[in-house]
């Protein structure tokens, strides 16, 4: 079963209408595709899909929908005309005391599945936050040296600790991209093994555990050539495995070419580490597809 949740359009960064996306799944023989633009953030932003336009974004993913219920997948005997099932989502841009709680788009009944990410990460001694993602890695150090006067103990901590607080808080379906905060790392200025950063990674994945959340496989990082392994990365997942923590594989496109990159040489990693299968949500609520 061939699949993604993590797919972002026009209506936030993404490079395309929603139905542009569909066309290439049909293409590739996705049996279902999740969009999850990013949800609005209270101050400028090139990025975030804007609150006036959240009506047109929720009206344009669900006339994609072939199927009375957007949660159906296909069925052995039943022709859904294309086949491609259609889920509509938000990637939740979680700031604390910032953006809007997932609660006040769960209320509304129009949204299938969230995923909870930190992209943004706020410091409470500094009033800018720390971009660590987009496609310029002097934003990373410029932020990481100018709000934390390159203290990347502290930095990293801030992170891990908002994403505790999103679990807690705001309970998203999917965890997104659990390791960002390593993307711009590449070791120059700490290491995965050290002491310190395992016992963070840790602490979050005891929350996840306890909250029952999925943790999002996403291959990004590795074919933008951004990061050097996947978020989250081999021995995190090693640990997830271990835990029992379902797991589900996204690309996180922004293309409609994006939608299954890297997507076999990532089942080919999960399947060395002993994962058997991939969680997808349905009608039902979640359920286990093989990994092959």
């Amino acid at each position: 079963m061939l699949f993604n949740l993590h797919t972002h359009t026009h209506f936030s960064d993404g490079s395309s209408a929603p139905e542009e996306y569909l066309k290439e799944a049909i293409r590739q023989g996705f049996s279902l595709l999740g969009f999850s633009d990013h949800s609005p953030v209270p101050f400028e932003n090139s990025f975030a899909l804007s609150e006036e336009r959240m009506e047109e974004y929720i009206n344009a993913v669900r006339k994609l929908s072939p199927s009375p219920s957007p949660f159906s997948l296909p069925q052995e005997g039943r022709d859904w005309g294309w086949g491609c099932q259609i889920l509509l989502g938000l990637e939740i841009d979680y700031i604390p005391g910032i953006t809007a709680p997932i609660e006040t788009y769960r209320k509304t009944n129009h949204f299938d599945y969230f995923i909870g990410s930190v992209h943004l990460v706020k410091n409470e001694d500094h009033p800018d936050l720390w971009f660590i993602d987009g496609p310029d890695i002097s934003i990373y150090d410029s932020g990481l040296r100018d709000f934390f006067h390159g203290d990347i103990h502290h930095a990293v901590s801030s992170y891990y600790h908002q994403i505790n607080q999103m679990i807690l808080t705001q309970k998203p379906d999917i965890i997104g991209h659990l390791d960002k905060v390593k993307m711009y790392n590449r070791n120059r200025y700490f290491r995965e093994d050290e002491s310190w950063y395992v016992q963070l990674v840790d602490e979050t994945l005891d929350l996840i555990s306890e909250n029952q959340c999925v943790v999002e496989v996403n291959t990004r990082g590795i074919y933008k050539k951004r990061a050097d392994s996947l978020f989250p990365g081999p021995e995190i997942l090693r640990k997830i495995n271990a835990m029992k923590i379902p797991i589900t594989l996204c690309s996180d496109a922004h293309r409609p070419n994006e939608l299954s990159l890297y997507f076999e040489e990532a089942k080919s990693l999960l399947a060395e580490i002993g994962f058997k299968s991939l969680s997808v949500i349905t009608h039902e609520g979640w359920r286990e597809v093989s990994l092959f």
